[in-house]
């Protein structure tokens, strides 16, 4: 008798064991903050995503570490921005990790740019536009449904709220760039990371650095955008939350401007700051640059 309650006893704590297991959240790996934060909305409850590239760290120029490796091996899907944004060293250790890896960007036109050597580059910063976030977040949904097809009708509903708040949020940008004449839509920044954004919503960014924070700015190259700022008559000075302030600072004490503060460019803020999540990074961003520019 106690035998047999022993045996239903171990029975019965393999099947909590085992609902458990079942219901415990996909492990989801994404390459910077931005993209995990997409991978949030659209996962919701049924994934716990992690991200290698954290807050307030620049992806250009980040280095993998053990304790990645280690991340990725405990994953069951990895995601990847695309289009050159993440090092050649990352690109490797998701393309040897042996599970799924999606490409968010997967299906954007992107946009060529010439780097400082004037090779012909994508422009990888595509999260920067709200309207080709809306296909960044399906391809988030499809590799979550392939991943996971129990959660396929979760995933839908999500990606379509989703969606919804981004059709919104490119209304309200519209709404707060309306009144300003779009020869006054004029912002210098550290790097070239605002193109997406600037073609969408009629601005013109100018930037010492090209796509990639780690470009070098010549001393030619600061001194032509020191003239244009003061030729233009540009106020919207802006550093941002990846780089040394100090450039920017350089540019706008000699050109005779303020810095009007800080963007965020290619990641979000920590969780207190004005920008943990992307809807809100766009918000922020869209804020000061109206004030800056009327």
């Amino acid at each position: 008798m106690k035998k047999t309650s022993w045996f239903k006893g171990l029975l019965a704590a393999c099947g909590l064991w085992a609902a458990a297991a079942w219901a415990a959240p996909m492990p989801v790996v994404a390459s910077f903050s931005i993209l995990g934060d997409v991978a949030r909305e659209v996962g919701g409850s049924r994934v716990s995503v992690q991200t290698l590239v954290g807050p307030d760290q620049d992806g250009h120029v980040y280095q993998m570490t053990p304790a990645d490796i280690r991340k990725l091996r405990a994953a069951r899907l990895g995601l990847l921005s695309g289009l050159g944004f993440e090092g050649a060293g990352m690109q490797r250790a998701f393309a040897s990790s042996h599970i799924p890896v999606a490409v968010a960007s997967q299906g954007i036109t992107p946009t060529r740019m010439t780097d400082e050597h004037g090779h012909a580059v994508f422009d990888p910063h595509v999260w920067n536009d709200p309207v080709l976030m809306q296909t960044y977040a399906r391809n988030v949904a499809a590799a979550l449904m392939r991943t996971d097809p129990a959660g396929r009708a979760y995933y839908a509903q999500r990606l379509t709220a989703y969606e919804g708040q981004l059709r919104a949020l490119d209304q309200w940008v519209r709404q707060q760039f309306a009144p300003i004449p779009v020869a006054q839509r004029k912002v210098l920044t550290g790097h070239d990371a605002f193109g997406y954004f600037a073609r969408r919503y009629q601005l013109r960014f100018i930037a010492p650095q090209g796509v990639s924070t780690e470009s070098e700015a010549s001393a030619r190259t600061v001194a032509m955008i020191v003239q244009q700022v003061r030729r233009e008559h540009i106020k919207a000075v802006f550093v941002e939350n990846i780089k040394d302030p100090r450039l920017v600072q350089q540019l706008g004490r000699e050109a005779g401007v303020q810095v009007q503060g800080e963007l965020y460019s290619d990641a979000l803020s920590r969780a207190g700051g004005p920008a943990p999540t992307y809807l809100q990074l766009v918000r922020h961003n869209v804020q000061l640059l109206a004030r800056a520019m009327r």
